[in-house]
This record gives C-alpha cells, sequence and structure tokens, in this order.
C-alpha cells in the first residue's frame, strides 16, 4: 500500500494486517493503522475488492478495547479486537481475526494514552 499516495505527505504505516481464515491472510478485510504528522492518528478498515468500504476511529476517541479469542483463534494465534469510541457514527470499531492480538491491543493502548495526553483529551467515567 502506497500510504503517501493514498492519506497525503507526511502519512506513515504503523501497522497493518488482513482478516484471517486458519490463520492465512485469505480475504479482502484490510486494517491498518496511520499517522499522519501531527495531524492525526487514526485506524482504517477497508472492505471490498471492486466495491470497498473504509471506515475509520480516530485514536483519541477510544474509550476501551476488548480481546476475544475463540479456541480455533487461539490455534491459529489470530484474536478479535473491538474498539469501542465515543465516535457517533462507529461507536464499535471491530478488527476481525488478526494475527497477534495481544501485541496489537497493547500497541493501541500506548498509542491511544499517547494521543489523548498530546490533545489533552479525559476520559471520565461516571458510575451510578
Amino acid at each position: 500500500m502506497n500510504v503517501k499516495k493514498k492519506y497525503g505527505e507526511g502519512a506513515q504505516l504503523i501497522w497493518k494486517d488482513r482478516k484471517r481464515y486458519f490463520g492465512l491472510p485469505w480475504s479482502f478485510t484490510r486494517y491498518s493503522l496511520i499517522k499522519k504528522d501531527n495531524d492525526w492518528f487514526k485506524v482504517f478498515s477497508e472492505i471490498g475488492l471492486l466495491y470497498t468500504t473504509v471506515d475509520e476511529v480516530n485514536l483519541y476517541r477510544i474509550k476501551d478495547i476488548s480481546l476475544h479469542q475463540t479456541l480455533g483463534d487461539k490455534i491459529f494465534r489470530t484474536g478479535t479486537i473491538t474498539l469501542y469510541s465515543n465516535d457517533t457514527r462507529s461507536s464499535v470499531f471491530t478488527l476481525r481475526h488478526v494475527a497477534n492480538p495481544y501485541k496489537l491491543r497493547d500497541m493501541l493502548s500506548s498509542f491511544i494514552e499517547e494521543e489523548r495526553a498530546s490533545r489533552g483529551v479525559r476520559v471520565s467515567e461516571f458510575q451510578i
């Protein structure tokens, strides 16, 4: 993927993967984590070959991360990561069957905290 051509000058690819079946990337669902200078830091999901749907979520908007692994996922070392955000359009963003899900979850968590700190965003928790 040519990141600079697709997202403009200053764009940097941090991570990319595909949805996997039996541990192999045999799908037209692509995930990527892109940083563009100090403008934005986003997770993208591109689904399709001829007709492509692209969804994105800003890292500083993510409130919580969840990791799910079935027995099959454990065998093939994959997992599904769900990102919960305060974005109105896509409040639940799912990265299905990605490789090395624990490493990805830790990497996303650290980038999310870094982005929140740089933008001065705080997530408030209320208990009733």
